[in-house]
């Protein structure tokens, strides 16, 4: 399987540009299936409904999301409507939606799509490693489905590496995301997971973590409480990770960062 998942989109800029990138990378890298972070599309904090829709109809098929999750109230109840959109499986008992989803794919495959939560500098959620044990235990890879996404979205590089080795031999991919900078470490664990620390953001990189830089330096300074944060408006990149699985036992084969448009240097996998 062809796999993308980009990383959490930063406001208009994040959401735009993503709308606008992925019918062309569907086409171009000839994908399967497209995951995407939206915890930060609506003005940098949470999402919506309305966005959710814009985004599945751009060619995503799942959307995953993290800590700002419930920042806008108005998608509590789009959860129990709609399965493609996914919370972090470690929240506590009885909180809305789901963390983990199995969906059909191309040519009868499935995949399934696992979030969780880290616990390090983060909200003391349940635990995140039980979680995606108990999610990966429920849908076996190479059996019952043929392609497995775990985002761990978390602050620790350290919990998320943990992770990534982890799930080694269990997972397709493995992919941080929460702090907005696409790291340099992609590669295939020695089980045949995919793994990369942070996907980066898709946001404008002239900023602070995707937000207008004034703001962000005042309270680094000042450390006193001021005016909100609100996302840069300059051109975002479309940051993300790409991997190619194998079919029989859904282990990786190739994994590749994606950076397009913007700041940062372009890098779009060479399909053959």
């Amino acid at each position: 399987m062809k796999v993308l998942y980009l990383g959490d989109l930063v406001g208009r800029q994040g959401r735009d540009a993503a709308v606008a990138r992925i019918p062309e990378l569907r086409k171009r890298l000839g994908l399967d299936f497209v995951v995407v972070n939206g915890e930060n599309a609506a003005g940098g904090f949470g999402i919506t409904p309305p966005i959710c829709d814009e985004l599945f109809a751009a060619g995503t098929d799942v959307i995953v999301t993290g800590n700002h999750v419930w920042d806008n109230r108005d998608i509590l109840p789009h959860f129990q409507r709609e399965n493609r959109l996914l919370r972090p499986a470690n929240f506590p008992e009885g909180a809305p939606g789901r963390g983990v989803g199995v969906y059909d794919a191309p040519g009868g495959r499935r995949v399934a799509v696992v979030q969780v939560m880290g616990r390090v500098f983060m909200d003391p959620l349940d635990c995140p490693f039980r979680a995606a044990d108990k999610a990966i235990e429920a849908h076996p890879l190479g059996r019952a489905v043929s392609f497995t996404l775990v985002d761990i979205h978390a602050e620790a590089t350290s919990e998320k590496m943990a992770m990534g080795h982890h799930m080694d031999g269990r997972a397709s991919l493995v992919a941080g995301t929460h702090s907005h900078v696409p790291t340099a470490d992609h590669q295939i664990l020695p089980g045949g997971t995919a793994y990369m620390t942070d996907v980066g953001m898709c946001g404008d990189y002239n900023s602070v973590i995707g937000m207008d830089k004034q703001e962000p330096l005042r309270r680094f300074m000042q450390k006193t409480p001021g005016g909100r944060f609100s996302p840069a408006s300059g051109e975002a990149t479309v940051c993300g990770v790409y991997v190619e699985s194998d079919d029989r036992t859904g282990l990786a084969r190739r994994v590749e960062p994606l950076r397009i448009g913007g700041r940062l240097a372009e890098v779009v996998p060479a399909i053959a």
